[in-house]
């Protein structure tokens, strides 16, 4: 069993930046794409940003590119989310997933593995 624990959440004024941490319990890891999504309160889960097990391909969605930045160190079993210019529409629970595969995909079901979340909320 892969667990990811999520952290780098908090409180930030929009315009500000925050940095998303995701450490993995397996080196394993490597092998697979990964990704982040986020909820918002009374929203389906959404895909944000996803990136394949070698870090060759990445790919973020329009409302976050320009501002949020995916990669991932193997080496360390962690993937990280730089946010920069956040809005007060970024603000929800973050997640990071791991893939049943080595490239990505926006579903969440192509992913099998899930953190437990952390929350990022975005003032005006």
């Amino acid at each position: 069993q892969v667990q990811l624990v999520e952290s780098g959440g908090g409180l930030v004024q929009a315009g500000g930046s925050l940095r998303l941490s995701c450490a993995a319990s397996e080196h394993t890891v490597s092998s697979y794409a990964m990704a982040w999504f986020r909820q918002a309160p009374g929203k389906e889960r959404e895909f944000v940003a996803g990136i394949n097990w070698d870090a060759t391909n990445t790919y973020h969605v329009d409302s976050v590119k320009g501002r949020f930045t995916i990669s991932r160190d193997n080496a360390a079993n962690t993937l990280y989310l730089q946010m920069n210019s956040l809005k007060p529409e970024d603000t929800a629970i973050y997640y990071c997933a791991r893939a049943r595969r080595p490239g990505t995909g926006p579903n969440t079901g192509d992913y099998i593995y899930w953190g437990q979340g952390t929350q990022v909320s975005v003032s005006a």
